[in-house]
Protein backbone atom coordinates (compact mmCIF):
# COMPACT_ATOMS: atom_id res chain seq x y z
CA UNK A 1 0.00 0.00 0.00
CA UNK A 2 1.83 3.32 -1.29
CA UNK A 3 1.57 6.67 0.59
CA UNK A 4 -0.82 8.96 0.17
CA UNK A 5 -0.33 11.85 -2.59
CA UNK A 6 1.84 14.69 -0.75
CA UNK A 7 2.40 12.89 2.33
CA UNK A 8 6.91 13.25 1.77
CA UNK A 9 6.52 16.40 1.09
CA UNK A 10 4.92 17.38 4.46
CA UNK A 11 7.12 14.85 5.86
CA UNK A 12 9.83 16.94 4.03
CA UNK A 13 8.47 20.04 5.89
CA UNK A 14 8.16 18.32 9.76
CA UNK A 15 11.90 17.53 8.94
CA UNK A 16 13.15 20.76 8.14
CA UNK A 17 11.00 22.87 10.70
CA UNK A 18 12.47 19.80 13.24
CA UNK A 19 16.19 20.64 12.01
CA UNK A 20 15.09 24.23 12.24
CA UNK A 21 14.12 24.27 15.97
CA UNK A 22 17.68 21.76 16.22
CA UNK A 23 19.23 24.51 14.62
CA UNK A 24 17.36 27.41 16.78
CA UNK A 25 18.84 25.46 20.28
CA UNK A 26 22.05 25.17 18.81
CA UNK A 27 22.59 28.48 18.34
CA UNK A 28 21.35 29.44 21.59
CA UNK A 29 23.83 27.10 23.10
CA UNK A 30 26.62 28.25 21.23
CA UNK A 31 26.01 31.98 21.82
CA UNK A 32 25.71 31.18 26.02
CA UNK A 33 29.13 29.31 25.55
CA UNK A 34 30.64 32.66 24.06
CA UNK A 35 29.23 34.90 26.43
CA UNK A 36 30.24 32.81 29.03
CA UNK A 37 34.07 32.70 27.43
CA UNK A 38 35.44 34.99 30.22
CA UNK A 39 33.51 33.23 33.41
CA UNK A 40 35.55 30.97 35.95
CA UNK A 41 34.46 27.51 35.72
CA UNK A 42 32.27 27.91 32.55
CA UNK A 43 32.35 24.40 30.47
CA UNK A 44 31.70 24.48 27.28
CA UNK A 45 28.29 22.74 26.21
CA UNK A 46 26.55 21.40 23.02
CA UNK A 47 23.47 19.84 22.04
CA UNK A 48 22.76 16.23 21.30
CA UNK A 49 23.28 15.48 17.46
CA UNK A 50 20.07 15.95 15.14
CA UNK A 51 20.75 12.73 14.04
CA UNK A 52 19.56 11.21 18.24
CA UNK A 53 16.82 14.07 17.48
CA UNK A 54 15.66 11.98 14.42
CA UNK A 55 15.77 8.84 15.68
CA UNK A 56 13.74 9.56 18.88
CA UNK A 57 16.61 9.23 21.49
CA UNK A 58 15.71 12.78 22.93
CA UNK A 59 12.39 15.45 22.02
CA UNK A 60 13.33 18.93 20.57
CA UNK A 61 10.01 19.73 22.95
CA UNK A 62 11.34 18.53 26.79
CA UNK A 63 13.82 20.21 28.72
CA UNK A 64 16.21 18.83 30.84
CA UNK A 65 17.10 19.73 34.28
CA UNK A 66 20.26 20.83 34.66
CA UNK A 67 22.77 21.94 37.72
CA UNK A 68 26.42 22.98 36.94
CA UNK A 69 27.45 23.84 39.87
CA UNK A 70 26.36 21.65 43.75
CA UNK A 71 25.64 25.68 44.41
CA UNK A 72 23.11 26.45 42.02
CA UNK A 73 19.62 25.64 42.06
CA UNK A 74 18.56 22.99 39.69
CA UNK A 75 16.96 24.58 36.42
CA UNK A 76 15.50 23.36 33.39
CA UNK A 77 17.54 24.12 29.78
CA UNK A 78 14.92 24.28 26.57
CA UNK A 79 15.78 22.57 23.89
CA UNK A 80 17.81 19.39 22.39
CA UNK A 81 19.91 18.22 25.80
CA UNK A 82 21.21 21.83 26.05
CA UNK A 83 23.02 21.28 28.83
CA UNK A 84 25.60 18.53 27.82
CA UNK A 85 28.87 19.57 29.15
CA UNK A 86 32.01 18.61 26.63
CA UNK A 87 35.23 18.07 27.90
CA UNK A 88 38.21 19.87 26.70
CA UNK A 89 41.10 22.15 28.28
CA UNK A 90 40.70 24.20 31.03
CA UNK A 91 41.96 27.33 31.73
CA UNK A 92 43.31 28.32 35.47
CA UNK A 93 39.90 29.72 35.90
CA UNK A 94 38.30 26.55 35.27
CA UNK A 95 36.84 27.92 32.46
CA UNK A 96 37.23 25.29 29.35
CA UNK A 97 35.75 27.71 26.21
CA UNK A 98 37.53 27.84 23.32
CA UNK A 99 36.29 31.01 20.85
CA UNK A 100 37.36 28.86 18.28
CA UNK A 101 35.55 25.76 18.48
CA UNK A 102 32.76 28.11 19.20
CA UNK A 103 33.21 29.97 15.66
CA UNK A 104 33.74 26.85 13.76
CA UNK A 105 30.34 25.64 15.33
CA UNK A 106 28.70 28.68 14.59
CA UNK A 107 29.68 28.81 11.43
CA UNK A 108 28.31 24.96 10.55
CA UNK A 109 25.23 25.60 11.98
CA UNK A 110 25.01 28.68 10.06
CA UNK A 111 25.68 26.28 6.89
CA UNK A 112 22.87 23.83 8.19
CA UNK A 113 20.48 26.78 8.37
CA UNK A 114 21.02 27.75 4.93
CA UNK A 115 20.67 24.52 3.35
CA UNK A 116 17.50 24.15 4.78
CA UNK A 117 16.01 27.28 4.52
CA UNK A 118 16.66 27.08 0.20
CA UNK A 119 15.18 23.27 0.78
CA UNK A 120 12.23 24.70 2.37
CA UNK A 121 11.90 27.49 -0.10
CA UNK A 122 12.39 25.28 -3.02
CA UNK A 123 9.71 22.93 -2.33
CA UNK A 124 7.60 26.18 -1.83
CA UNK A 125 8.00 26.96 -4.97
CA UNK A 126 7.02 24.12 -6.58
CA UNK A 127 3.72 24.27 -4.58
CA UNK A 128 2.93 27.50 -6.21
CA UNK A 129 4.24 26.32 -9.00
CA UNK A 130 1.66 23.09 -9.13
CA UNK A 131 -0.92 25.53 -7.82
CA UNK A 132 -0.55 27.84 -10.79
CA UNK A 133 0.71 31.02 -8.85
Amino acid sequence: MSAPAGTSSVALFDLADRKLAWIGARQGVLSQNIANADTPGWKERDVTPFADVLAGKISMTSGTLVQTSPRHLLGTVAGADAGKLLRGETAPDGNAVSIDDQMVKIAQTDNDHELVSSIYKKYLGLFRMALGR
